[in-house]
């Protein structure tokens, strides 16, 4: 049985949340990648794009994980659930390291606090949008609305 609703009335309003999302990591990352642009791919400089701390490499990563996002809402079919969830997960595990390195050689994404604070909002939303954005048959909706009302 789904531990996520199905067939949720605000299923094209989640899913569009996500395609903004993984828009934003594609114009955050491709301003990334003209601002750090002649620098190494993991320098510790003071480049900053929309306030935020970057460099090449996690300006790259932004961009590719702002098409996959992307294509995930464009596909649809479940698969955007997945990626969303996926991603979602990734993106806290990324930030959380941000933080843990922030003030120390090994901070590699060369990430500021707002970095951090950004990149853990957009992972919430993306887990939020990821949740409510299952697509189900009739049969599923009516497991999971019976399952939801004996809990």
């Amino acid at each position: 049985m789904a531990h996520t609703p199905v067939n949720h009335p605000a299923r094209p309003v989640y899913r569009a949340i996500g395609g903004l999302l993984g828009l934003y990591l594609v114009v955050f990352g491709v301003l990334g990648v003209i601002a750090s642009a002649g620098n190494d791919i993991f320098a510790q400089d003071d480049t900053k794009v929309l306030g935020q701390g970057t460099n090449l490499g996690f300006s790259l990563l932004s961009v590719l994980f702002g098409v996959v996002i992307l294509a995930g809402t464009v596909i649809g079919r479940n698969l955007d659930v997945a990626i969303n969830q996926w991603l979602s997960y990734t993106l806290m595990v990324i930030s959380l390291a941000g933080l843990a390195f922030l003030q120390t050689d090994a901070n590699v994404a060369n990430f500021s606090i707002l970095t951090v604070i950004v990149l853990m909002t957009l992972s919430l939303v993306l887990l939020m949008v990821g949740m409510y954005g299952k697509v189900g048959t009739d049969d599923e909706k009516e497991a999971w609305q019976k399952a939801r009302l004996v809990l």
